[in-house]
């Protein structure tokens, strides 16, 4: 299997190593066959080619059998139109990855964790309020006027329809339960369209049960009730936004995990951004990551039906999950004092039973 790392911006680098060390051991132990090619993406690529996202990078992607990201920080990017595009954005667009997969759950012995917390976001990525994504050609908020910004967001039947597949796809595995979040009383036409091709496609699968709430009602009741909920299917902005929530209540970002995914392709990437404070200090939390990574593995396992590879990635997710339950292992965000390496180096020891 070709796997093409893009390491990003800031803590990327040091992420990307550590996590690139588990997947070595996983490679060595359970003989996956893995060709790993890393690549510039972010301020490095710009600098060398003049574009966060060169075009060269992109046709790897496309022919790579599954990629990973590193963190990009686009806050401190100037102007797209001098090649300083969104990272993640571009190359989910280009490679049609419309469905963001983020598991948000509580482990033993994490610090801060809400108990009872297990739910899967299932987040549309293609469309919506992001503007740098949902048009043909130019972008999608602009300033008719000088005192007026407007920002348009696009909903489709189609990108609906798929994602709501995702979704219950997503649940037949799991505890068989959707919630499907919009606000649709005030967002009449394009939530009303979302929830209405969420509720079509339920039908195609009678052994879910399915319910709708609105975003603010679902904000409050997954922190007071976590155990509720198991799959959330929802649209692209208030995903990203409830996902981060979701993922502090498991007890850190630093262990935002996101696979982006479409029919035939998938690229693992932490769900956290690239925090220069701490770039450079070896004390990131490579956790996110990582656990993408498996995320990634087991989605290329399922698809070539492999169970040898499925087994790899639930090897992986043993040992994260076991390095984490230690608190000489963890990283400080996680309460622990441990740096990247000291973390990679638990979680490899784990795979290889040493």
């Amino acid at each position: 299997m070709k796997i093409l790392a893009l390491p990003g911006d800031d803590i990327g680098p040091e992420i990307m190593a550590a996590t690139l060390s588990m997947l070595e051991a996983a490679d060595a132990r359970f003989g996956l066959g893995l060709e790993i090619e890393q690549e510039l993406v972010g301020r490095a690529a710009h600098e060398a080619h003049g574009s966060t996202v060169p075009d060269h990078v992109l046709a790897k992607a496309m022919q790579a059998d599954g990629v990973i990201l590193g963190p990009a920080g686009m806050t401190a990017y100037p102007e797209a139109e001098k090649g300083w595009l969104n990272v993640p954005g571009t190359i989910r667009k280009r490679l049609d990855l419309y469905a963001n997969i983020r598991p948000a759950r509580s482990r033993p012995g994490v610090p801060d964790a809400r108990p009872g917390l297990d739910c899967l976001i299932v987040r549309e990525n293609t469309e919506g309020f992001y503007a740098d994504r949902n048009m043909f050609m130019g972008s999608g908020e602009f300033m008719p006027t000088e005192d007026v910004a407007l920002s348009v967001r696009k909903i489709t039947r189609p990108a609906c329809r798929r994602i709501a597949h995702a979704a219950f796809r997503a649940a037949m595995t799991r505890h068989k339960n959707v919630t499907v979040v919009g606000k649709r009383h005030v967002l009449q036409v394009t939530d009303g369209l979302f929830v209405g091709e969420a509720e079509a496609v339920a039908k195609e699968y009678p052994e879910v049960t399915w319910t709708e709430m609105d975003i603010d009602a679902i904000a409050a009741d997954l922190y007071s009730r976590p155990e509720k909920f198991d799959v959330i299917l929802i649209t692209n902005m208030f995903g990203d936004i409830l996902s981060n929530a979701a993922v502090a209540m498991s007890g850190s970002l630093g262990l935002a995990a996101a696979l982006n995914a479409g029919d035939g392709r998938a690229a693992a990437n932490a769900g956290h951004g690239s925090a220069p404070d701490l770039a450079g200090k070896g004390v990131a939390n490579p956790s996110g990551l990582m656990l993408s990574v498996t995320q990634l593995i087991e989605w290329l396992g399922t698809a070539r039906g492999s169970n040898a590879i499925v087994q790899a990635a639930a090897a992986m997710r043993d040992a994260i999950d076991a390095s984490l339950a230690d608190p000489a292992c963890r990283t400080r965000d996680v309460g622990g004092e441990a740096g990247t390496a000291d973390f990679a180096r638990a979680v490899v020891r784990k795979i290889s039973g040493n």
